[in-house]
């Protein structure tokens, strides 16, 4: 490995970065782009709001448990191989959920794309690394994080685009045509790799991950969903998870064969960097969760309106992403995340600014603020992961990176979710006392439950009914924003504590690096 640092790197390597974006924006924009779709896919199949979050958290679960396995797969058997199977599984899961008739049919298709999703992320990560050198690879990680942030945002532009014209299906169409375009691209331009001496497979480290990630996934899920943080149905699967990944933790430790080496984890490199890709997810997905439901719910934007919307948060990534890399170079990681996370918590104060009749550009504002310091995290803390997992097992490494980052999704959707629907519930009280007895518990957990139940009622024939819905409808914005307001608050305590994580752990400015090229 000393004779790394000079080492040219794959002729091709700038194709083969274009084909990883490519790919890395089908899986990304393939789950976003659900999100401007909620309101309609409610209205279309008629589904409860358990099964809507369930149409979302589908492809996170099974997404989360199979990262790592597919990242040792990737290893053992080829990247390339695996990013083809990916993406062919991801595109037949598109399609077979753009017909769905049912939500439970929906979810099945959805835990699908899940499957092929997870082939394919960690593995566009671990044929950057491979195909860079590391003079370059820091770069090349930076427009990699850029494009995850142009998905995270793009999806929604995307989906709310198609829904001005097409049917609710239709948004996960969208991707099929640019993975079949990623397959055509891996084909032509991807070098194979894998780990040359892999070893024996650890067959009961492998199923402890996937067991143990599902389960805390689910169990963030089940919890942030408001059925009680302290039912069976959620700490059963949670403490099962943790205890089962504390096991997972000891046997790799006394494997002579590990599917992944657990000492990384004393590296502060590694450990900390962890940790801040995981809150600046924490904070993203949480924080669009709630956005969506702002600018359809409380402002009345259309679809199309709210995908708009979010632009600034992919364009503040997708700038400052690439631009990362090299200010941490000359500034160092710690400076650099923790400055990102100084800007997240600042834009999530500014929500606060933020309630039924603010201007648009107060709100782009505030959201380019957070593209920005997400940006600023994102490419040092992947490259301080990535820069210490041995090449030969980068696609365990990337599988490490991604599951913090989903990991961290989930929490911010389930614990951000979670605040969000009590606040909204206690600010709304019995306001919702003027719907029919059936339909109260179910629109009290959210706007979007909230104005369809009240829609309705002002559809049916009781006048009186009628109008008592109507009125209801302004109290439970005003709700919503009230509740916003609070589970921003909490948003921005998370980059506050993730920035004083990568200031006491991360470590600063690498001052060997002249020592190992001279």
């Amino acid at each position: 490995m000393t004779a790394e640092p000079s080492s040219p790197g794959y002729p091709r390597r700038w194709w083969v970065l274009a084909t990883m974006t490519v790919c890395l924006l089908v899986v990304i924009t393939g789950n976003t782009i659900l999100n401007v779709a909620i309101p309609t896919v409610q209205r279309e199949l008629a589904a409860t709001q358990g099964e809507l979050q369930w149409a979302v958290d589908a492809y996170i679960l099974v997404f989360a448990g199979l990262l790592f396995t597919w990242g040792i797969v990737g290893d053992r058997i080829g990247r390339k191989r695996v990013l083809l199977i990916g993406l062919t599984v991801f595109a037949v899961g598109s399609v077979l959920a753009a017909f769905s008739d049912s939500a439970i049919e929906l979810i099945a298709w959805r835990a699908v794309m899940g499957v092929g999703g997870a082939a394919v992320q960690p593995t566009t990560l671990a044929v950057i690394t491979n195909v860079f050198p590391p003079r370059e690879r820091g770069r090349a990680i930076g427009v990699w994080a850029g494009t995850a942030g142009i998905g995270v945002a793009g999806g929604p532009l995307a989906g709310g685009a198609v829904l001005e014209h097409f049917w609710w299906g239709s948004v996960f169409l969208v991707g099929v045509p640019v993975a079949l375009l990623g397959i055509v691209a891996v084909l032509a331009f991807v070098p194979e790799s894998r780990d040359p001496s892999p070893g024996r497979l650890d067959i009961s480290g492998v199923l402890l991950s996937i067991l143990a990630l599902a389960g805390v996934v689910y169990g963030l899920i089940r919890g942030g969903s408001g059925v009680g943080w302290t039912t069976p149905g959620v700490l059963v699967p949670l403490i099962g998870g943790l205890l089962l990944l504390a096991l997972f933790v000891q046997l790799q430790r006394r494997s002579s064969h590990p599917a992944l080496d657990v000492s990384l984890f004393r590296n502060p490199a590694f450990s900390a960097a962890a940790a801040a890709l995981g809150l600046n997810f924490f904070a993203l997905l949480g924080a669009t969760f709630y956005l969506v439901f702002y600018l359809q719910g409380v402002r009345g934007y259309t679809p199309l309106q709210s995908g708009a919307a979010l632009i600034p948060v992919a364009v503040g990534m997708a700038v400052m992403a690439p631009r990362s890399s090299g200010l941490a170079e000359r500034f160092g990681a710690k400076a650099v995340c923790a400055g990102g996370f100084g800007l997240i918590a600042l834009s999530f104060l500014g929500i606060q600014l933020l309630d039924l009749t603010s201007p648009v550009w107060l709100l782009l504002v505030v959201l380019s603020v957070q593209g920005l310091g997400m940006g600023a995290v994102m490419a040092p803390a992947t490259e301080s992961i990535m820069s210490v997992v041995p090449r030969e097992k980068a696609g365990a490494g990337a599988a490490v990176n991604n599951s913090v980052r989903q990991v961290g999704g989930a929490l911010g959707v389930a614990i951000l979710g979670s605040v969000l629907a009590a606040s909204y519930s206690a600010n709304l009280g019995s306001a919702v006392d003027v719907l029919p007895a059936e339909v109260r518990a179910e629109a009290s957990q959210s706007i979007v439950a909230t104005l369809e139940a009240a829609r309705v009622a002002q559809d049916g024939g009781d006048a009186y009914a009628a109008q008592a819905a109507a009125d209801l409808v302004e109290p439970a914005r005003e709700a919503f924003v009230s509740a916003m307001h609070v589970t921003a608050v909490f948003t921005a305590l998370a980059a506050l504590i993730a920035a004083v994580v990568v200031l006491v752990w991360l470590p600063g400015r690498r001052r060997s690096v002249a020592l190992v090229t001279d």
